[in-house]
């Protein structure tokens, strides 16, 4: 991989640092990008962890715009940017969460999900009245065979694994 890391290095001219803060802002904004997409032209409306898997993208598209006002080198913009691998990193962990209540290894939210255990039927009946049109334990689409939520946590932590691991690494001056 490191391998892989040097050529583009040689072939683009960027330090790794300059490629990690653009890690920082071309990934979240391909997966809001996406996740807006699929919900606005794909007519696949998010439940309520969808949701909350976008906000850490949104803070890690301004950490990552901000990291650019000033040199990839600089400890600013390595900080900006290592805080937007944070982010991202935070979205991946909503994801496995909201992968894990679809695939019912956890027990989703019930505000959101279908439980409805010792509720009496009242509470049942309001809750349900309540409850958002997209159930979060339910998958919508699938992509070799894995959910959305799937995908956005494989993506963001691979993602801020490799921004990690560039951001931290001192380049050639």
């Amino acid at each position: 991989m490191s391998e892989a890391i040097a050529a583009g290095r040689a072939s683009t001219g960027l330090s790794p640092a300059a490629v990690a803060r653009l890690i920082a802002l071309l990934l979240p904004l391909m997966l809001l990008g996406g996740a807006l997409g699929s919900q606005y032209f794909g007519g696949l409306h998010p439940c309520e962890m969808c949701y909350w898997q976008r906000y850490p993208h949104a803070a890690a598209i301004v950490l990552a715009m901000l990291a650019f006002t000033g040199p990839a080198e600089s400890a600013r913009s390595r900080m900006l940017t290592l805080l937007a691998a944070a982010a991202i990193a935070g979205s991946g962990a909503i994801g496995v969460y909201h992968a894990g209540v679809e695939a019912k290894i956890f027990e989703g939210m019930t505000t959101c999900t279908a439980t409805g255990k010792g509720l009496s039927a009242a509470d049942l009946l309001e809750q349900i009245r309540h409850a958002p049109v997209v159930r979060c334990d339910e998958v919508q689409f699938r992509f070799l065979g894995i959910s959305m939520a799937g995908w956005n946590a494989i993506l963001s932590f691979g993602g801020a694994t490799l921004i990690l691991i560039l951001g931290l690494k001192k380049g050639r001056r």
